[in-house]
């Protein structure tokens, strides 16, 4: 089996802070030039927090201390001949906000704080809808 072909972990976190949450446009596959739940891989060795504070700071520029995780999910990505080309189990964690202004980094095009209007109004992942109305009550 090569590494490929083994599922990768991602983390995210769920930072609310004002009535805003943070989200990312990626700028890769999967979910390239969807607004998301920002994050990235675990490396080897981190703790999923670890991971997910890194992860956010490297993508939006802020500081977080993360918490529990309150989503995990599949994502499948297939090719047009319904080959799977990325396999991620994705753990979402609720982090809380502790600094920073947001600058989009890593593979985000670009970062904001969104209101629940806001959020409405733009492309976002159906996981990202799913998390934010039913788990975290964010979006109504």
């Amino acid at each position: 089996m090569s590494e490929s072909s083994i599922p990768q972990i991602g983390v995210g976190a769920v930072v609310i802070k004002d009535e805003k949450v943070l989200l990312v446009k990626r700028g890769r596959p999967p979910s390239e030039g969807l607004w998301a739940i920002p994050g990235g891989r675990l490396h080897f060795g981190e703790t999923l927090q670890h991971a997910a504070e890194r992860e956010i700071l490297e993508e939006t520029g802020i500081i977080i201390r993360a918490k529990n995780p309150i989503f995990i999910f599949d994502v499948l990505d297939k090719d047009e001949t319904g080959v799977i080309r990325f396999h991620y189990v994705i753990v979402d964690l609720a982090a809380e906000y502790l600094s920073g202004e947001v600058n989009a980094g890593d593979d985000a095009v670009d970062a904001r704080w969104l209101s629940a209007t806001e959020v409405a109004l733009l492309p976002v992942s159906d996981k990202t809808i799913e998390l934010l109305s039913g788990v975290v009550r964010f979006l109504r």
